[in-house]
C-alpha cells in the first residue's frame, strides 16, 4: 500500500504498533496473574479492567483540546515518558507485592495513555492524502488483528518464563521505542500545530471548557457524526463485556484446568479472523458504502455473540470467536475510514473528546455491573445474551438513521462542509 511510500507515516504507526505490543503483554500478563493468585474472586480481574477505562471519565474534558491547541508531537513524546516512570514504579509494586498501589499505578498509566491517541492521530491526519483514509483504517485493523493474533500467546509466554515483574518490563521497552521514533521524526508546524501556537500557560478552564463545548456544538450541528457517536455508547457496554468474557468463559466454564491454553488459541483464532476480516473489508471498502457495511457487519456479529452463548464445546466456542473477528472487522474499517471524511481536521481532537468518555464511561459502566452482579446474581450466559441484543440495537439503530443521513452528507455543498485537513482514526471493539 502507498501509505508505507511516506516515511513519517511508518515511523508514526511503528511507534503505536511498540507501544501498544508492549502494553497488551503487560496487560494479559498481569490478567493471568490476577487469575491465579486470585481464582476464586474474579472481581479484581474486572476492576484491572476498569482501571484501563476508567481514567478516561477524569481526563476527557481536556485531553482532545490539548490534542487541538498543543504541540501533538510534544504529547506524544511526553505521554510516553511519563508512562516509562510509572512502569518502573509499577514494576516495584509488583516486585512488593502491594496491590493497592498496583491498581493505583495502572490507573494513573492509562489516564497518561489517553493523551497519546488524540495527538498521534492529529499528526497521522496531516500526513495523509484523503484517498488513503480507508487504506490507513484498513491498516489498523489488521494491526489490532495481530494484537488479537499474538498479544494473549505472548502475555501467556511471558508470565510464565519471565513472570509479571519481566512482562511489565517488555511494556516498559516498547514505550522507549515509541518514544525514540516519534522523537526522529520531523513535522511541519501546520502539522503538529494546526490551530496555531499554544502553551500550556494558557489552557485555563474557560478556555478547555469552550472548547470542550465547542466540540460538542460541532457534533449536534452534523447529524451523521451525532448518529454515529450515539451508537458508541452501546459499543462502550460491548467493549467491556468482552474484555472480561472470554476468560471468564474459559477459566469458570468451559477449559477450568487449562484456560491459559485456549486462551491463547482463543486469541489466535479472533486475531485470524480479524486479519481476514479485515482483507474483505478492504475490498468491500471500495466497493460498497460505509454505512452498509458497518449494519452488515454489526447485525452479523450480534447474531453470532447470541450463538456463542449456546455453545458448550471449547472447539465450537473458539470457532465462534474466529467467526466474529471476520464479521465485526468490516465495521471497523469502515468507521475508521469515514470519521476522517466527516470530521473537519481542526476538529478531530475536540470529536474524539467527546467520543472516548461517552464509550469508555459506558465500558467501565458495564464492567462495574460485571463486577457487582457476576457470579451472584447472573449468568455467563445472560451476559453474552445482553452484548448480542446491544450489538442489534445499534444496528437497527443505524439503520434507520446513517443512510439517510449519509445521503444529505454526500449531496451537501461543497463550501458548506469543512475540508479535513487529511485524517485516519480507528475504533475499538
Amino acid at each position: 500500500m502507498n501509505v508505507f511510500h511516506n516515511r513519517m507515516f511508518v515511523k508514526l504507526f511503528t511507534a503505536s504498533f511498540f507501544s501498544q505490543l508492549g502494553t497488551m503483554i503487560g496487560n494479559m500478563a498481569f490478567a493471568f496473574f490476577l487469575l491465579d493468585r486470585f481464582s476464586s474472586q474474579p472481581f479484581y480481574m474486572t476492576l484491572a479492567e476498569m482501571m484501563y477505562s476508567l481514567p478516561t471519565l477524569f481526563v476527557f474534558f481536556i485531553v482532545g483540546v490539548a490534542a487541538d491547541r498543543m504541540n501533538r508531537k510534544s504529547i506524544c513524546l511526553y505521554s510516553n515518558y511519563i508512562r516509562i516512570g510509572l512502569t518502573v514504579l509499577l514494576f516495584l509494586s509488583l516486585f512488593l507485592e502491594i496491590l493497592p498501589l498496583t491498581f493505583l499505578i495502572l490507573f494513573l498509566r492509562s489516564a497518561v495513555a489517553k493523551f497519546f491517541a488524540p495527538a498521534e492521530t492529529g499528526l497521522v491526519q496531516g500526513i495523509l492524502s484523503k484517498e488513503q483514509y480507508m487504506q490507513a483504517a484498513g491498516l489498523n485493523q489488521t494491526v489490532f488483528g495481530l494484537f488479537m493474533l499474538f498479544g494473549t500467546a505472548l502475555g501467556a509466554l511471558a508470565y510464565h518464563w519471565i513472570g509479571v515483574e519481566g512482562a511489565v518490563i517488555i511494556d516498559g521497552l516498547g514505550f522507549i521505542l515509541s518514544a525514540l521514533l516519534i522523537r526522529s521524526c520531523s513535522f511541519e508546524e501546520k502539522v503538529q500545530q494546526p490551530n496555531g501556537p499554544g502553551k500550556w500557560r494558557d489552557m485555563s478552564f474557560k478556555t478547555v471548557w469552550g472548547d470542550f463545548a465547542e466540540g460538542m456544538r460541532y457534533i449536534w450541528r452534523k447529524p451523521l457524526l451525532l448518529s454515529i457517536i450515539t451508537g458508541f455508547i452501546l459499543f462502550g457496554f460491548v467493549n467491556g463485556g468482552f474484555s472480561v468474557l472470554p476468560l471468564f468463559s474459559l477459566k469458570y466454564k468451559l477449559a477450568a484446568d487449562e484456560y491459559e491454553k485456549f486462551a491463547s488459541l482463543l486469541s489466535v483464532c479472533l486475531g485470524v479472523g480479524v486479519l481476514v476480516g479485515s482483507a474483505l473489508g478492504t475490498i468491500l471498502a471500495k466497493k460498497i458504502k460505509p454505512h452498509v457495511m458497518i449494519i452488515g457487519s454489526v447485525v452479523s456479529s450480534g447474531l453470532m455473540v447470541i450463538g456463542i452463548n449456546y455453545v458448550n464445546d471449547i472447539w465450537l466456542f473458539l470457532l465462534g470467536f474466529f467467526l466474529v473477528g471476520i464479521l465485526i472487522a468490516p465495521a471497523n474499517i469502515a468507521f475508521g475510514g469515514w470519521m476522517p471524511q466527516i470530521v473537519d481536521g481542526k476538529m478531530m481532537g475536540r470529536v474524539n473528546a467527546w467520543i472516548d468518555p461517552l464509550m469508555m464511561g459506558a465500558q467501565s459502566l458495564a464492567l462495574g455491573l460485571i463486577a457487582l452482579l457476576y457470579p451472584r446474581l447472573i449468568s455467563l450466559d445472560w451476559i453474552y445474551i445482553v452484548l448480542g441484543v446491544l450489538m442489534l440495537v445499534v444496528a437497527v439503530f443505524y439503520t434507520l438513521k446513517l443512510p439517510k443521513q449519509a445521503a444529505v452528507e454526500e449531496t451537501a455543498p461543497k463550501d458548506s462542509q469543512e475540508n479535513p485537513v487529511q485524517a485516519a482514526a480507528s475504533v475499538s471493539s
